[in-house]
């Protein structure tokens, strides 16, 4: 699962605290607290039909993570959401669209560690690309990496930080396994997320996904919980062994990128019978039908 240049994304505007430059041009000081130590947060949204799906609580997100990091300013939701607008109105975008948001500290005065290096404010960057969903919807294998989640006396995972060094060497070890992304574990090794997404198992007809002990509050986890609470679906949130997965009918993940995706085979073992399962289908519909209606215009 590599994901592919699309032409489409050949001459896009980028836009760094607010200012639109080519993505050739584009460019963050070497001083900026994201390349110093990666003291920065983000969020991905994705735009169907003019509408990003979700938007709020991602925005929420965003402030919160910068708010447990120290930052001192912080844009207002009303003034993120205006960059997005120039940014997908310069790119002629509305649907079919990724949009990746990262808010650093900003730039510090000189070389440092320090956060009272940091005296001018914040740097926010708007990348909108013209992207599909990038998991394979007919299904995608993991492999059990042996990078373990941080747990929250490391590094509390409801900061949705830029440092992702722990997800990238995981996803190394699925590359070198040949598969496509790589599940993680807890301390205690149970399951807490693969190295991009939130991970579900169906049992009979319950659906399970573990404790967020580890792993970021997913906003599309979010909204599966939802929708089986909506549609009376049989769930559970409690922790999840390795062999739960194993033994499973059905297990899928989530994300924004990814929507829903079947996982079909964990550490060589079929999941299943192999193929999307019946509850994977049916909460994929139901979640595709939430994103034909649904979001805040943008574009």
């Amino acid at each position: 699962m590599l994901q592919k240049f699309d032409p489409r994304n050949r001459d896009i505007v980028v836009n760094i605290s607010g200012k639109l430059v080519h993505r050739d041009q584009a460019s963050i000081s070497p001083f900026d607290s994201a390349v110093q130590g990666g003291d920065a947060v983000w969020e991905g949204l994705r735009v169907y039909g003019g509408r990003i799906f979700r938007l709020t609580e991602h925005l929420d997100r965003l402030r919160h993570s910068a708010l447990a990091l120290g930052f001192e300013q912080i844009p207002s939701h009303d003034q993120i959401i205006e960059q997005i607008r120039r940014t997908l109105a310069a790119n002629k975008m509305a649907d079919g669209v990724h949009v990746r948001l990262t808010l650093s500290r900003g730039v510090k005065i000189t070389s440092g560690m320090d956060p009272r290096l940091n005296q001018s404010g914040p740097t926010l960057i708007v990348l909108a690309e013209f992207k599909p969903p990038v998991y394979d919807k007919s299904g995608i294998r993991l492999i059990t990496s042996t990078c373990r989640r941080p747990s929250p006396d490391v590094l509390d995972p409801k900061i949705h930080h830029n440092n992702l060094l722990n997800s990238i060497l995981a996803k190394m070890q699925a590359n070198a396994a040949g598969v496509d992304d790589a599940l993680m574990l807890d301390e205690r090794g149970f399951v807490a997320e693969t190295n991009a997404t939130h991970v579900f198992a169906v049992s009979g007809e319950t659906v399970l996904t573990s404790l967020t002990l580890a792993c970021p509050e997913g906003i599309t986890r979010a909204v599966v919980l939802g929708l089986c609470r909506d549609n009376g679906i049989v769930h559970e949130v409690r922790d999840i062994s390795l062999a739960e997965l194993y033994r499973a009918d059905e297990v899928f993940c989530t994300g924004t990128m990814g929507e829903l995706a079947p996982v079909v085979e964990i550490d060589g073992r079929r999941i299943g019978d192999g193929t999307t399962g019946p509850m994977t289908r049916r909460l994929s519909d139901l979640f595709r039908r939430l994103t034909e209606t649904e979001g805040i215009p943008i574009a």
